[in-house]
Parts: C-alpha cells; structure tokens; sequence
C-alpha cells in the first residue's frame, strides 16, 4: 500500500508518493500547470477531480483516471449569467455514493446525481433566507466544508465563510443555521442566527452527534450535532486562531495549526507548531520535533493539512511559502520534503494499491 498525497497550489497540482513507512518520498509535477489548483478528491470508482480557477478561464472542474490526462467538466457548477452572485473559486468537492457535492466561491452548494458529469445549484441552500445578509471573509464569501452523517445520509453540514455553520435534516433540500455558542463576528439586524467566521468543521469518525469547528475566534465543539456549542481551547495559544481542523479516523485525534490573532496571520513567536489534541479537544498539546522553530513566519491554509489512515495516522502539512512537512507518526516528529513549491492552497491524501 503506497501513499499519494495531492498538493493543490498557485500554478498547478504536485504529487507527493512513499510506501506504508512515509519516509521517502518523491515528487512529481506540476499537474495542470499554470492552474490554481483549489480542491482535491477521488471517488470509490478511482477517477479523480481536481477544482481549478483561472482568471481568464474562471473556476472548472477536471477529471483524470491516471493523474496525467485531464479532462474539463462541461456542465459543472455555474450560477446563471443573470445572477447576483459568480463562481470564483472551487472550494470542496466530496464524492459520494449516489451524490456528489460541491462547495464554491460566491458561497454555495452543487450537487451532481452522475458521478460528476452534471451539476445543479442546491437551492435550500444558494437562497436560503438569510442570504441578502452573508458577507465574505478575508478569504471570499466560501462553501468551504462540506460534511455528511454516516450514520444518516440525510443529515449534512455545510461550513460558509464569514456566515456559519448550516445543517440539513433532509439531504440537502433544507438548511438551519447551527452556530449557538459561538461569537458573532458583525450582528445581523434581521438575522440573528448568522454572522460567524467559520473557517473549518470537521466530524468525529464514530458518533456524528459531535463536530469541531475552527472559527474566527476560536476553537469549538458540539456534542448535539451543532445545535450549541462550546470552546474546547485548554493549551492552544491565546484567542485560538487558525484556519485548518483535521481528524485521525482512527485515534479522533485533532490536529491544528494556530496563528497569532486575526491582525497578524502569523505563527506565533515565529514557531511554525501543529497542535493535537486527544481527548475530544478537552486539552491540546505543540508538536514541534522536527518543524522550524526559528524565524519560520508562513502559515497554513484552511485545507491544506490533512491525514491519511494507516496507523498510526499520517499528518500532512503544506505551508504558504510552499513548504511541505509529513509525520508519520500522528505528528510526533516531522520530516519536511527536499522542495519549495509555489503557495499551497489544498493538500489531500489518497491510499494507492
């Protein structure tokens, strides 16, 4: 079993590969050259999708069988020519087993019933009620997370920037905005339910009652499916901001990469520190054996950290200034790869045979 991570940047996609021990890696691209490469995924049926952005070109979707050939989807996602809203940017793409979905800048949701081929806007949530009210964080107005109960594919997640967490009870067709607990960035007159910087959602592999969410300002969890939540903070760095959330399938353990408050967007002390967390959030502990500790200023995107799921679990981070760090070890020591490649916007992992 070898290891295939896809690491999505400013000028196109670069494949990372190692066997089951993750020691040795090598390196191979760019895939799609030139292309802002945003969102990474593959379905059960081995064909992967890759979200690309041009600013000619504007955003698309590719599919590749063997990572070499490329093909454009024709009828993938597109708001109407008329519309008050553009698609900018691919953030999510999630294959499912009889639907995929997709989550894009200016924020909304597609879903495709054939694999891929075709996409439609998914209405309940694209014209929710409290739409005339979203408005974009630093990073766009984006549908950047896309969860699904496996328990109850009915039930679904959807994380949008700068506006908060939504949850469907009906597979999509309506949306309630889920965000009790957590601070309001700027108050809604009308909407008091909205208003939340969101960043990352993530769902604990076995009880999908619990979810973490990387906000703004802060670091939450909710053990009722996002009807409340609470901070969960005890040893992350002060104010707890961040963009990236992952979780271990296996250990649920939680990975983080803080920086040092909205203002700055930095690593805090110039320490470029993932943090885990064991116990459900309850406390987080640094990681730092092998990661630069001196002068080491990029940051980390909200998707670009990931996991794999061999065990013990592989952590992979992918830094603003192109730098790549692996631990094989759920994030006990880290190796950084012999490259700098251009801003690292995605980062995913897929087991090859």
């Amino acid at each position: 079993m070898n290891v295939l991570g896809i690491i999505g940047t400013e000028k196109g996609a670069f494949l990372i590969r190692s066997d089951e021990s993750r020691q040795a890696w090598t390196i191979d691209g760019p895939v799609l050259k030139g292309w802002k490469v945003t969102a990474a995924a593959r379905d059960d049926e081995g064909t992967f999708f890759l979200g690309t952005a041009s600013q000619i070109y504007g955003a698309t979707i590719q599919t590749s069988k063997d990572l070499t050939e490329w093909t454009q989807v024709e009828c993938g996602p597109a708001y109407p020519e008329e519309a008050d809203r553009k698609l900018k940017q691919i953030w999510k793409i999630l294959p499912g087993n009889n639907t995929y979905w997709a989550g894009v800048d200016d924020a909304g949701l597609f879903r495709s019933d054939d694999k891929g081929a075709h996409w439609a806007p998914v209405t309940g949530l694209n014209d929710h009620a409290t739409r005339a009210s979203w408005f974009p964080g630093a990073g766009g107005l984006c549908a950047h997370s896309i969860l699904i109960d496996p328990t109850n594919p009915n039930r679904m997640w959807c994380g949008i920037s700068a506006v908060g967490v939504f949850r469907s009870e009906d597979g999509g067709s309506t949306w309630t905005p889920k965000n009790e607990g957590v601070p309001v960035i700027i108050e809604d007159k009308e909407h008091k339910d909205i208003g939340r910087c969101v960043h990352t959602i993530v769902l604990d592999p076995t009880d999908p009652n619990t979810v973490y969410r990387q906000d703004h300002l802060g670091m939450f969890v909710s053990t009722d499916a996002g009807d409340s939540w609470k901070r969960t903070e005890n040893g992350l760095p002060k104010r707890a901001f961040g963009f990236p959330l992952v979780i271990d399938p296996e250990t649920k353990a939680l990975f983080a990469f803080p920086l040092e408050a909205d203002e700055f967007r930095l690593p805090v002390e110039g320490k470029f520190t993932v943090y885990r967390s064991r116990t459900g959030g309850d406390s987080w502990e640094p990681l730092t054996k092998g990661l630069p500790q001196e002068n080491a200023y990029m940051g980390v995107l909200r998707t670009a950290m990931a996991v794999d799921t061999l065990s013990p679990c592989g952590v992979y981070v992918g830094s603003t200034s192109g730098t790549v760090h692996v631990s094989s070890n759920l994030g006990d020591s880290w190796q950084t790869l012999d490259c700098v490649l251009p801003r690292i916007l995605t980062f995913e992992t897929f087991l090859e045979d």
